[in-house]
């Protein structure tokens, strides 16, 4: 465990440009929230349930973030700010997996076993956003800010708005803290009717033309 918690700490230097040194690193809740949650899993796992619902509940209370203890998260995990962050039992995150304030991991009902998101490597969830279900966000994905995802994501792909909807896919892949260059798909079909109205305008006029012409 000792390796995974250096894991999330070095994750923090990497990417949150305002960590300047270690002391400062370790006054971030999202940090304590991430050891809280390596202690209490390792205690669900064996079997303390009692114990590990209540270093959970603790460490809820001392900085914001909601993590079940029988959540599954990988190394490298890091929560931006935090506050407000909610990560459902049987949720699956890999390595080196990013979250800001306010993301949901959730579920859609009372429905029993698998029931909340599969993150896999290198994903980014954007502020607010909020995932339910068993779906599945592949590797290197990217969630707009608000986002709310109800279906899976695949690979190397951003997805933005309610509901979410692919913007990008492989070949464009979008540094992990520019989320205002993730797009607005209502935006882009605006674009793209206004393009194909002019096209038509300009074929009625010629067309318009050709019979002035005779």
């Amino acid at each position: 465990m000792l390796e995974t918690l250096k894991a999330d700490i070095k994750a923090v230097f990497e990417r949150d440009p305002a960590a300047r040194n270690i002391w400062e690193v370790l006054t971030y809740p999202g940090l304590w929230a991430i050891i809280f949650h390596r202690i209490a899993h390792l205690l669900w796992e064996s079997n303390l349930r009692f114990l590990a619902r209540l270093i959970s509940q603790i460490s809820r209370f001392l900085t914001g973030i909601e993590i079940h203890p029988g959540a599954k998260i990988g190394k490298g995990f890091f929560i931006d700010h935090g506050m407000g962050v909610v990560i459902g039992e049987t949720t699956i995150i890999g390595n080196n997996v990013t979250l800001y304030q306010g993301v949901t991991l959730g579920g859609t009902g009372k429905e029993k076993g698998k029931r909340h998101p599969t993150i896999d490597d290198d994903v980014v969830i954007g502020a607010q956003a909020v995932l339910l279900g068993p779906i599945y966000i592949g590797k290197e994905a990217r969630i707009g800010a608000g986002s709310v995802v109800l279906k899976s994501v695949p690979p190397n792909c951003t997805v933005v708005g309610v509901p979410a909807r692919i913007v990008r896919r492989e070949g464009k892949r979008v540094p992990p803290l520019e989320h205002a260059k993730l797009g607005d798909p209502l935006e882009e079909y605006l674009r793209n009717l206004s393009r194909r109205i002019a096209e038509l305008e300009e074929k009625v006029q010629e067309l318009e033309a050709e019979l002035k012409n005779g």
